[in-house]
Parts: C-alpha cells; sequence; structure tokens
C-alpha cells in the first residue's frame, strides 16, 4: 500500500468509523454470537497472497462486526464505561502515525515532556494537591509527577513494587542487611477491603506478597478501624505490613473509604498509601465532588482512569505521585543498548522508570486533543449530564414503588433491586433466595430483547442490578429506554414468579 492508496482506503475507514457511531443506537448492544463462531469461518492459515482492502473491509462488516459488542452504544449499561470520543481518536492516529517506542526522553523529546506538561493540568483539573505535579507554580522541579499508565490494574502494579521499595529502605535503615530483607519478602502484606477491585489481590499475587482482605461493614467502605485491627493481628503474627488501598468509588457501589482515616494508619504504620479512582475519579474535574475525596492529598499515589469517563479512549490510566524516587529506584535498569542515560529530571523524564514495560505509546496525544477540543467546561458537562440522568433514573425507581436503591447515587452509578414486598404474592415474608432469583431474572429479562446491556452483582450476597451511565453517546432517550425495559421486564418477572 502506498500513500495514495492508503489516503483513498484512510478516508474510507474515517467514514465507516462516522457511520458506525451515527447508526450505534440500531445495533443490539451485546454480542450474541456462540464460541468458535469466527474460528469456523475464518481460514486455518494466514493467506498466500496479498488480499485487497475492500475484500478485509468486507469481512469487516460480515465477519467481525456480529462479534462485537458495543460498549460504545448509549444503551450499553452493563459494566463501567469505556470512553470513546472523535477528538480522542484523532490523537491516537497521530500516535499512530509517529509510531514511537518512548522509554526515554531522548526516544522522542515532544512525546515526554507533552506526557508531564498533560498530567499537570489534568492533576489541576481534578483538584489533586500540588505535591503531585511535576512543576512547581514557581517553575521549578517539584518530587512527584504524573505518569500514563495502561490501565489501573498495571498501576497498582507499580505502585505496589514501590512501596515494597520503600519498605525495604526503611528496614535497611533499621540495619538488616540485604540478605536478611529478602528473607523477609514473603512477609510483606498489603491490605485491601472486601470491595477493592480484583486488581490488588492479582497485583499481590504478580510480586508475591500477602494480600489481606479487609472486611467492610453494611456501608461497604473500608475503615480505619477495620484496618487497624488487621494490622494488628498481622504484626502479632510476624508479617510486615507496608502497602494500603483506598477506594474513592468501588466497582459495586461506588462507596468511598474513609481515606482520612486511612492515611492516619498509613502514616502510623509507614505504609505507601494508594488511592484507586478508577472510575470516580473523573467526577473530580467537578468541584461540587472534591469534598468526598477528603483524604487524597496526603496519599502517596493516586490513580483514575481517563478511559472510562473521561472522553479518552483506551487506553489511558492516570497515576500520580508524591514522589517519584521509590518508584525510579525499584524499576530503573540500564543497559548498555539503551540510549545514553539523560538525568531524569521534572523537564526530561525517563518514563521507562516509571512503568513496567520498556516501551510506551505516544498516548498523552489523545489526552492532550480531548483536554484541548473539550476544555475543562466540556468535560465537566459531559460528567454533570451523567450524575443528572442516574439520579433521575434513581428517582423514577424509586417513584414506581417495586424498587429500593440499594446504595447512594453519587456519580453515574444506580445500583437496585426489585424489593420483596413487590415480589410477595401473600403477606408471608419473600425467602433472600426468591428475591435473588427475582433480581437474576430481571437482568436477563432485561437483556434478552437485545434493546441495552446490563448486569447484575453481589452486594454481601445480596444479588443488585447495576446500571453504569457514561457512554460518551448516551443521552436522556438512551435512559428513558431503560427505565422502560426495566418496569417491563419487573412486571413479567413478577408475574412468572
Amino acid at each position: 500500500m502506498d500513500s495514495s492508496e492508503f489516503r483513498r482506503c484512510g478516508k474510507e475507514v474515517v467514514d465507516a468509523i462516522a457511520d458506525y457511531y451515527e447508526n450505534l443506537d440500531n445495533i443490539a448492544p451485546l454480542s450474541t454470537v456462540d464460541p468458535s463462531y469466527l474460528y469456523k469461518i475464518l481460514p486455518n492459515e494466514a493467506p498466500e497472497d496479498p488480499e485487497s482492502f475492500d475484500a478485509i473491509q468486507a469481512d469487516i462488516e460480515t465477519k467481525i462486526m456480529p462479534g462485537m459488542t458495543h460498549w460504545q452504544s448509549g444503551n450499553f449499561f452493563g459494566w463501567f464505561p469505556c470512553s470513546s470520543s472523535f477528538p480522542a481518536i484523532l490523537g491516537d492516529m497521530y500516535s499512530s502515525m509517529f509510531n514511537i517506542v518512548g522509554f526515554s526522553w531522548i526516544c522522542s523529546p515532544a512525546a515526554t515532556e507533552l506526557e508531564t506538561v498533560v498530567m499537570d493540568w489534568l492533576g489541576k483539573l481534578v483538584g489533586l494537591d500540588k505535591r503531585y505535579m511535576s512543576i512547581k507554580d514557581d517553575g521549578t522541579e517539584g518530587t512527584g509527577g504524573g505518569v500514563i499508565q495502561g490501565a489501573a490494574s498495571e498501576a497498582y502494579i507499580v505502585v505496589m513494587i514501590a512501596g515494597r521499595e520503600m519498605a525495604v529502605e526503611r528496614l535497611k535503615a533499621q540495619g538488616l542487611s540485604e540478605d536478611d530483607v529478602n528473607k523477609m519478602r514473603h512477609k510483606f502484606v498489603a491490605y485491601f477491603s472486601d470491595q477493592t477491585h480484583s486488581a490488588g489481590q492479582k497485583s499481590a499475587n504478580i510480586i508475591g506478597c500477602i494480600a489481606r482482605i479487609v472486611p467492610t461493614g453494611d456501608d461497604l467502605r473500608l475503615t480505619k478501624q477495620a484496618l487497624q485491627a488487621a494490622i494488628a493481628a498481622d504484626k502479632t503474627a510476624g508479617l510486615i505490613p507496608f502497602f494500603v488501598c483506598g477506594t474513592f468509588g468501588t466497582t459495586n457501589t461506588t462507596a468511598i473509604d474513609d481515606l482520612p482515616g486511612i492515611a492516619d494508619v498509613a502514616e502510623s504504620e509507614q505504609l505507601w498509601n494508594h488511592v484507586d479512582a478508577a472510575y470516580a475519579g473523573a467526577a473530580l474535574v467537578c468541584p461540587e465532588f472534591r469534598p468526598l475525596a477528603a483524604g487524597i492529598e496526603r496519599a502517596d499515589s493516586f490513580d483514575f482512569n481517563v478511559h472510562k469517563w473521561m472522553l479518552t479512549n483506551l487506553n489511558c490510566s492516570a497515576l500520580w505521585v508524591a514522589d517519584s524516587k521509590h518508584l525510579e529506584n525499584a524499576l530503573s535498569i540500564h543497559r548498555e543498548y539503551l540510549p545514553p542515560v539523560v538525568v531524569s529530571t521534572s523537564f526530561a523524564k525517563n518514563y521507562r522508570d516509571w512503568q513496567l514495560p520498556l516501551g510506551r505509546r505516544f498516548r498523552a496525544l489523545k489526552l492532550w486533543f480531548v483536554m484541548r477540543m473539550y476544555g475543562a467546561s466540556g468535560i465537566r458537562a459531559h460528567i454533570r449530564k451523567h450524575v443528572r440522568q442516574a439520579k433521575w433514573l434513581e428517582e423514577q425507581l424509586l417513584a414506581d414503588g417495586r424498587f429500593e436503591i440499594m446504595a447512594p447515587v453519587v456519580f453515574g452509578l444506580v445500583v437496585f433491586r426489585l424489593k420483596s414486598s413487590a415480589i410477595a404474592k401473600s403477606d408471608t415474608d419473600v425467602d433472600l433466595e426468591t428475591i435473588n432469583k427475582a433480581n437474576t431474572d430481571l437482568v436477563a429479562q432485561c437483556n434478552a430483547g437485545g434493546r441495552l446491556f446490563m448486569h447484575s452483582t453481589q452486594l454481601k450476597g445480596v444479588v443488585a442490578v447495576r446500571i453504569a451511565i457514561g457512554s460518551t453517546f448516551c443521552t436522556q432517550k438512551h435512559v428513558d429506554l431503560v427505565l422502560d425495559v426495566i418496569k417491563e421486564s419487573a412486571t413479567k418477572v413478577i408475574a412468572d414468579l
């Protein structure tokens, strides 16, 4: 393919993308193909001779499209959103054009420096404390800074490694040798709640430490008292606490942990304190939500997925640290085949030492496009629109009388269930098993028509329905539809019990 052919094909692809987004409402959001469907219709080997773009484009429509679940649909409510926007796509196109491997400043100075700039922009936009900024107000270097990770799950691993490095250095300062510390690594403990994303426990498995899952109460929040009790028990058993994660907006209910209390414990016990705000962190662009995040200014690190709710295509997860030295100490390794070392400063970072892989894409470009083409006001309007829609849906469900809200509606998530009084056929109480079955059936019935997609979860053994509002293209008409489908499906489920 030469440049002339690329122009022709590229224009066709842009048209196809625009057509796709314009017609999403006419496509069922959830794929219904059977496992191995694609294996059965594609050749068993790659083609020997070149095939035309037109043939491949036809296969996109006839073979790939049926197997796609359409996350960008306004009728997709199943999981937290995976953002998309035309400005972000344009930024990704430029990133693909340059196609750099930006592990060090010298690999492409613009790539490194733009990331530093936009991460400071974004940190300020969500109200982060100045200690997280790469560049201070007076233009001098800070000790902290931001870096784009692939996902919040990657950020977990990175900061846990940094936290372990901090703990190792502390033990060495107490007079222990390197060998002594290495023999103690299996005793290191990281703390999460039973509502923390599974990425936390997976990260502990990867780095080889103990994951202590701390029970939450009825409000599903990790509290200072529960954390203190778990740490005390582990210290008595001879273990070494080193890391804690508090969550700003859990996956199940968007509960907010006791971040100030967690910070108190982390400071007294010398733990690395990470705040995972993968979904809800985007809401902090709106000042009215920032009081809910009190305590993040005391954390060692903070992360949210810009690609979840802030108009930026996957993957773009924003991680900030208050002091980068532990990251760099733990992850910096040099080899002679790498470019000559440029001393890492706030103005010329070697971001390879802030992440797991060596290579990295020019992801800052799409974030730069989004922040410039929407502006802070446009991003705030995007978030507030979805919060209003979620609040409206909550009000309508309560007004119906058959539903109960299972968790406060704070952001764009509505968690509810059919209540027992709606299911009961007489004055007798309905057992939990029957209520759970009714709500499981409700989700299945809502999804059966193919008009939308939603999902269920369990809260301490209670089945609840989750409606995650946040698609870039979700409008009030889509929320109207989900309400109508829920009501229709509830009527059928209750009648069939």
